[in-house]
């Protein structure tokens, strides 16, 4: 069946294609509802997760709290004062971004299009405005361009508020972090659903009034990573990781209950009798990644680097069973991964750019080996997440039992070291990162490194 023989055995890959372990797991997660960092329910979803750790007989399964900067969505509005008076004013149409400051604001409505460079550079003048801005990446760009560089740009334009349209038609308004580490941003934002975003940009060519009025707050609060081992107490470790806070607005169920199910679902196949593991494989799942990735930064500052032989960071890895990998330009990485779905027949694409988003970004910044896994399919981009319909019913069990299997094949392969992943160093790391990236870490307050 195979080219060459999985490293797990027959008994666990059937284990893990009938278990209902997974699944539950996460639908235990979905039915708390919201999850925000920092906030009750990211708590229980924390609590949910140690519940599955210590099931999947995983040792010493506990919770590690760290301070955060809390924020609150209140209710917000956006009212167009012509051609006709119309207020929006329901979760459907506008949605608070985090990270925004809470505060009103009144003037024209400007739209930048899909809110590229270019996009600002060609736009008459924005000072006073309501700038409009789609989640559409430029054609011309050879990246994606991140929310908050759009609403960087428009604060240095001078806008007085930011409007972020959905380009994805019927799935309601997008949110998203806009403060990340220079929280709370100095102008309101407010993501609105693509019918809305179509709307005000017929209103712009009319030189159309708009105001937008947004109630949040801020203050500090506590996170939670939850952690767990399996696999002999050496001091290498190889680390499998997911993040488990959602925005409160959904479920949270592909970004990132999956990936937090996942984690606990490959600990409890790799926790079995009949695996062989050479190496400890540390299980954590973050909190705070949505608003700027601070539980994987805790992590960082809670171990000693130069232990941690590789991390394979889950995130939004249940659309499908068709694995995509971001090796960050770790080329072993990329071989594990092609080795593992070459020999289970599955699927795999890949992209080796040095990506700061996604909680694996923490460690590669400081040179540690570290890949994001995900999947893909006819839906993929941001499509459903970020938004209340990133529910159960868009995935299936099956996918997700089949990226265990996957993922499991990968994380054994490493600790027994089929594959030895080297670091490099934080001048190596730094120097490889693509311009672009490195002009949005600056304008996000988010580079690392000393100029």
């Amino acid at each position: 069946m195979f080219e060459t023989e999985p490293a797990l055995p027959e008994s666990v890959i059937g284990d893990a294609y009938t278990s209902s372990f997974g699944w539950e797991t996460l639908t235990r997660l979905v039915d708390v509802g919201d999850r925000m960092a920092g906030q009750a329910g990211e708590r229980r979803g924390a609590e949910v997760v140690r519940d599955a750790f210590e099931r999947a007989g995983a040792r010493d399964p506990r919770i590690e709290s760290f301070e955060i900067p809390g924020w609150w969505r209140g209710e917000s509005s956006l009212t167009v004062h012509s051609p006709h008076e119309r207020a929006h004013t329901g979760q459907q149409d506008v949605l608070t971004l985090p990270g925004s400051p809470a505060g009103e604001a009144t003037g024209r409505i400007v739209d930048v299009g899909p809110g590229g460079y270019d996009d600002f550079d060609a736009a008459e003048d924005l000072s006073g405005a309501i700038v409009l801005a789609s989640s559409r990446t430029p054609e011309a760009a050879d990246r994606w361009i991140h929310r908050m560089e759009k609403y960087v740009s428009a604060v240095e334009a001078g806008a007085a508020a930011f409007v972020f349209r959905n380009h994805v038609d019927g799935a309601v308004p997008p949110t998203g972090e806009v403060g990340y580490h220079e929280r709370p941003g100095p102008i309101p934002a407010v993501g609105v659903s693509s019918e809305v975003g179509a709307r005000l940009a017929r209103y712009a060519d009319r030189r159309s009034e708009v105001t937008v009025d947004v109630d949040c707050r801020s203050e500090p609060t506590d996170s939670r990573n939850v952690v767990a081992d399996v696999g002999p107490e050496t001091e290498e470790t190889v680390f499998l990781t997911a993040h488990v806070d959602a925005h409160d607005i959904a479920d949270g169920a592909n970004d990132n209950g999956a990936g937090s199910a996942l984690v606990a679902e490959v600990g409890r196949l790799l926790a079995r009798d009949a695996v062989d593991l050479d190496t400890r494989v540390r299980l954590i799942t973050f909190g705070a990644e949505e608003v700027g990735l601070w539980g994987a930064y805790h992590a960082v500052d809670s171990h000693d680097l130069d232990t941690i032989r590789a991390v394979v960071n889950l995130d939004g890895a249940c659309s499908s069973r068709n694995l995509w990998v971001g090796s960050n330009g770790f080329d072993a990485l990329t071989d594990l991964f092609e080795s593992v779905t070459d020999d289970l027949d599955a699927s795999l694409s890949t992209d080796d750019t040095i990506s700061p988003h996604g909680d694996q970004w923490a460690f590669v910044q400081e040179g540690v080996p570290a890949a994001m896994v995900a999947t893909q399919s006819e839906s993929s981009g941001r499509g459903w997440g970020h938004t209340h319909a990133d529910t159960l019913d868009k995935l299936d069990s099956r996918d997700l039992r089949a990226v265990a299997v996957q993922v499991a094949e990968a994380v054994v392969r490493l600790a027994n070291g089929v594959v030895e992943p080297e670091s490099q160093s934080r001048a190596a790391i730094r120097d490889r990162i693509d311009e672009g990236y490195v002009q949005e870490l600056k304008q996000g307050g988010r580079w690392p490194y000393a100029e």
